[in-house]
């Protein structure tokens, strides 16, 4: 599991769970540095990603960004898996 020093982590794909796909798919609704992480709801990152993209994401990507907002906020690194049970207890998404 990457773990890097969130104060200086320029790169997206250098954060747990990030790889050039989802990546690339911040990027597209916006999100171009890990900094920029911090504050943001998962849901609204997830609902932003399926208009941009014109298709309903799978739901583990929200799970992903759930994982990365959590580390980018100070929590530990964990596997976006770690954050699926969360998804569905709270209903998040239909």
């Amino acid at each position: 599991m990457k773990n890097p020093d969130r104060a200086t982590v320029s790169q997206l794909d250098k954060l747990p769970n990030i790889g050039p796909a989802i990546s690339a798919d911040l990027q597209q609704i916006g999100i171009t540095h890990p900094q920029q992480l911090i504050g943001k709801e998962p849901l609204q990152l997830y609902k932003s990603l399926c208009i941009h993209s014109g298709k309903k994401q799978d739901p583990c990507v929200l799970d992903v960004f759930m994982s990365v907002v959590h580390f980018m906020e100070g929590g530990e690194p964990l596997p976006w898996w770690a954050f699926t049970k969360e998804r569905k207890t709270q209903q998040l998404l239909p």
